[in-house]
């Protein structure tokens, strides 16, 4: 069974890092584009980054640019997100998504490009 499993969440203080990370299982997702999503109460699901299959090219939303960083182990499928300067508008559940891409240069940022999804993980940022 093709799965995604999201870990690293919690509860961090404003300031404070996490960092997050997706386990790939079921099959190899070396030649998948990686996306990071989020979703805070009564607010839409946004993209926060994605990385290429080659992990040449990424995407970050602004908000969090120069805070987050995505990056990608394909000989482990895995997939991470480090947290840095979190603030409390950053509190929202975590998804990782995969959907495979024939360029290694492609990312994507809408969430009906991806065809699979993880369950989730919570951060929560305090003030």
């Amino acid at each position: 069974q093709v799965q995604l499993v999201e870990s690293g969440g919690g509860l961090v203080q404003a300031g404070g890092s996490l960092r997050l990370s997706c386990a790939a299982s079921g099959r190899t997702f070396s030649r998948h584009v990686l996306g990071w999503f989020r979703q805070a109460p009564e607010k839409e699901r946004e993209c926060v980054a994605a990385i290429s299959w080659s992990g040449g090219s990424t995407y970050y939303a602004q908000p969090v640019k120069g805070r987050f960083t995505i990056s990608r182990d394909n000989a482990k499928n895995l997939v991470y997100l480090q947290m840095n300067s979190l603030k409390p508008e950053d509190t929202a559940l975590y998804y990782c998504a995969a959907v495979i891409a024939g360029d290694g240069s492609t990312w994507y940022r809408n969430a009906y490009e991806y065809d699979l999804w993880g369950q989730g993980t919570q951060v929560t940022v305090s003030s």
